[in-house]
């Protein structure tokens, strides 16, 4: 759980996007590099670290992945003046949560019992959005309270990590073996891909995590463009109040996987950030606030869902499925500098249906996947 905590300091990096955008004076396009420099780490690493935690174990490449982001957030320490230097930083900490996430969410299946992977998964998720809150929330803190910036951020994502580093060296883990599991290999990886009904569900995270980043990063942006309000002074209002409503439905979603079936959640969380995000486009700074809570909501649950149903559809490829999928958080790089390029063609407002068309395509996804799973007994 220490170790799903600090994957969540890596969502840190949709709400750097407003933050570095006024102290380095950059672009719509600019900023929302930072979220592609962060991101595209899970493109590098994920494959190659699936393959290899198959040979040398889930725990080790846990320890590689805490070790990269506490190397990233150790640099700030020493100065956070120049944007290259800061590029390196958010590279850094992108590789570590893309590390992380490749043991991290398959670490979860070996130590639950049988059919609880979808719930526990998604309680992991929400102490993991407990770091991602802390993205918003510190600074707001820092600057109302302590007359600080974002940078304190730093010294606390760095001893929080180091104490987690620690823990998990000491830790033991068993770690289950399916019948018929082969060594992973590139090729193997990439055949499962074959399997259209994985094609599809590794698709939805790309599209998922790519929708997640513009709505953290894309939100204080709108508010500040719509409505005037200053970003930093009332983020907790708008970037945190998505997080916020990550943290309630991650929980309330551990409990709502008691009664009722993966497949069926699945769809109703889909639902909801469909009409969250529409909600946007209505006008009202009220409406806006409401808007961006629901999207928290719905969004809250949908990684763990799709990365739980999926392995649980082909458990003796375990590594595979979670290098592919963890690889395709990627979205997370590409979907959102294609939001602030259709933002500075057109509007911040209209930049949103980028997102908007992202999670369409899970709410048809959630649809197919319900036909498939209805079968399965609630977890």
């Amino acid at each position: 759980m220490l170790a799903f905590l600090c994957m969540g300091f890596g969502d840190a990096i949709g709400p750097f996007v407003g933050l570095a955008q006024e102290k380095f004076v950059l672009s719509n396009f600019e900023a929302q590099f930072i979220a592609f420099a962060g991101f595209i780490m899970f493109l590098i690493l994920s494959i190659p670290m699936g393959i290899l935690q198959d040979r040398i174990g889930k725990k080790a490449i846990l320890v590689i992945g805490l070790s990269s982001a506490l190397l990233g957030v150790i640099i700030p320490l020493f100065g956070l003046e120049r944007y290259p230097l800061f590029l390196i930083t958010v590279m850094l900490l992108g590789a570590g949560n893309a590390i992380m996430q490749v043991a991290g969410n398959p670490i979860m299946r070996d130590v639950s019992a049988e059919g609880r992977y979808s719930r526990n998964l998604v309680f992991g998720q929400f102490v993991k959005a407990i770091g991602s809150f802390t993205g918003p929330v510190i600074p707001v803190i820092a600057k109302n309270f302590f007359s600080s910036d974002w940078s304190v951020l730093f010294p606390i994502y760095a001893v929080s990590i180091f104490i987690t580093l620690i823990s998990v060296i000491s830790l033991k883990t068993g770690e289950k073996k399916e019948e018929g599991q082969q060594p992973a290999t590139l090729k193997s990886c990439y055949s499962v891909l074959r399997n259209p009904y994985i094609l599809f569900m590794v698709l939805g995270i790309f599209f998922y995590v790519g929708a997640e980043v513009c709505m953290s990063s894309g939100v204080p942006i709108y508010l500040k463009n719509q409505f005037g309000i200053d970003i930093q002074k009332t983020g907790l209002a708008g970037t945190g109040l998505f997080f916020l409503a990550l943290l309630i439905g991650r929980l309330s979603g551990g409990i709502i996987l008691n009664w009722l079936s993966a497949g069926k959640f699945f769809i109703l969380t889909t639902v909801l950030s469909v009409a969250g995000i529409l909600g946007l486009f209505m006008g009202s700074q009220t409406l806006g606030f409401i808007s961006t809570f629901v999207i928290g909501l719905g969004f809250a649950n949908i990684f763990p869902l799709i990365f739980s149903i999926t392995v649980e559809s082909m458990p003796e490829r375990t590594n595979e499925l979670s290098g592919l999928m963890v690889t395709a958080i990627v979205g997370g790089a590409l979907v959102p500098p294609l939001m602030g390029a259709v933002a500075d063609f057109t509007s911040v407002l209209t930049g949103f249906l980028v997102p908007l068309a992202c999670v369409v395509y899970l709410f048809v996804i959630a649809l197919v996947d319900f036909k498939k799973t209805k079968n399965i007994a609630p977890v």
